[in-house]
């Protein structure tokens, strides 16, 4: 009879099964513990706003067929006396609820700027034990709509229990996570899950910088806290992708904390600005810059009189660096000039005409308004009729595309299911003439298209490809 050795026996697969099912539970952290340590600090968000609505729109469509003098009249009159006159805007009361949680013992409390945006009344309320709660009128300290935080507090007459923020750098793919919130005014109700991703841009904002998790994050959670298996807070749970399950996006603490301390001292965020129109580079525009990758962001304008301008940075010209920062997409540049407080000197480092060059920037501060403007980017339009995206050609390009003048809008985008695709029209093309009308913006192109290319059922495009010239006509639907 054969001895079965303990050599032989690590071989079978039961034993492997077991020995990888007790590795990984050594993995798993403790969510109990996790969950008594950091749930105290968690708190529910009520608000209340005022919002107008028109009253009796619904029967707007049958007065204009019925005037006065039918037997309707007497019912009309009774609706107006109860309800107010037809079509007259009328106030009510809107609620909501949201998460948050507790920084400091003395009770300040972080969110989402929409769970209170707006609002006339909030309310914190914050479990004293396992079946009660106390509730809190907050003060709003300060809020950010551009990444999406707003800072409450509230004073009690004791010290309130809080959580610490993490650091958010230094995650990794695949570690446990756990999201508290209070999904559906269901208070604190506990899902874990991994780390999915790291970086994500949603288009949500101008720092899109997600954490992407599967730990169910649902409607309510907003604002509430993403814990690592330290127990520390290393994003803020934002966002949903309401067609997709086990996909929800957080706030990288690290922004987090440094948006929260300058809403704490100063009730709102201080960032850098140069002034530039951007827009990511495209493999086609690489080419032409005759550069070896597509990496940077590409300036397709600048804005007379700000601090880009001053430096001497030049439409044309692609920024790959900030200090020590490496820029490989648009969003990129956003985040490092603004991570940097105004009056701050940057060193830039850009290509132009395929050669490298420091400049030095002073930079201004970053307004809201201008700065959607300038990033929408507002050079670059999407044409969905079409299916391409569209912007300006630049000084540079056109010396690379074989033009003799600036003149044209580049196609940086097209997509394959839309028209533009079927009629051939490529990335890299240099749309000249649209019904042999000339075109130098985005906004002529949108004014023909609109103007004739609709009403006739077709456009037709002169455009310049690799230095020929040709003509592309489009069928359009009235």
């Amino acid at each position: 009879m054969n001895r079965i050795t303990i050599k032989s026996l690590a071989t079978t697969p039961l034993l492997v099964l077991l020995m990888a099912a007790t590795a990984l539970a050594a993995s798993v952290p403790d969510f109990t513990a996790l969950s008594k340590k950091a749930g105290p600090s968690v708190v529910n968000i009520s608000t209340e706003k005022t919002v107008e609505v028109s009253s009796g729109q619904g029967l707007q469509d049958f007065l204009r067929n019925h005037p006065r003098g039918t037997p309707f009249d007497d019912f009309f009159d009774q609706f107006d006396q109860f309800f107010g006159k037809r079509g007259e805007p009328q106030q009510r009361k809107e609620r909501s609820l949201g998460s948050g949680f507790i920084i400091s013992e003395d009770g300040y409390v972080v969110t989402n700027n929409h769970v209170i945006e707006n609002a006339d009344v909030i309310r914190v309320n914050v479990e004293t034990d396992k079946d009660t709660s106390e509730s809190f009128d907050a003060t709003l300290i300060g809020a950010d709509p551009e990444t999406d935080l707003a800072l409450l507090k509230i004073d009690t007459k004791h010290d309130l229990p809080y959580i610490a923020f993490g650091d958010s750098d230094a995650l990794e793919v695949g570690e446990w996570v756990m999201a508290i919130g209070n999904p559906f005014g269901l208070d604190h109700t506990v899902t874990a899950g991994i780390i999915s991703a790291k970086g994500r841009n949603i288009r949500s904002g101008p720092f899109d910088n997600y954490i992407q998790t599967d730990a169910s994050i649902n409607p309510g959670n907003s604002g509430g806290p993403l814990i690592n298996a330290d127990g520390a807070v290393i994003g803020i749970n934002t966002a949903i992708i309401a067609r997709g399950q086990g996909i929800g996006f957080a706030i990288p603490s690290n922004m987090a904390k440094r948006v929260i301390e300058q809403l704490k001292t100063d009730k709102k965020v201080h960032r850098g600005w140069i002034g530039v129109n951007i827009s990511n580079l495209d493999e086609n525009t690489a080419k032409a810059l005759g550069m070896k990758e597509a990496k940077g962001a590409f300036v397709a304008g600048v804005i007379p009189g700000q601090p880009a301008d001053k430096a001497g940075i030049k439409a044309g010209d692609v920024i790959v660096r900030v200090n020590k920062t490496d820029i490989t997409t648009s969003s990129e540049l956003i985040n490092a000039i603004a991570d940097l407080p105004p009056g701050a000197k940057a060193r830039l480092s850009i290509l132009r005409n395929g050669k490298t060059r420091s400049i030095n920037v002073v930079l201004g501060e970053r307004s809201t308004e201008v700065a959607k403007k300038a990033e929408a980017p507002a050079t670059e339009a999407a044409v969905d009729l079409l299916g391409i995206k569209l912007r300006p050609v630049t000084p540079t390009e056109a010396k690379a595309l074989g033009l003799t003048t600036v003149e044209g809008i580049l196609v940086t985008e097209v997509d394959q299911t839309k028209a533009a695709a079927e009629a051939d029209i490529r990335p890299g093309d240099v749309i000249l003439q649209a019904n042999l009308k000339p075109v130098n913006s985005v906004e002529e192109f949108l004014k023909i298209l609109k103007e004739e290319g609709q009403e006739r059922g077709a456009i037709m495009l002169q455009i310049k490809r690799r230095g020929i010239t040709q003509f592309h006509s489009i069928p359009l639907s009235k």
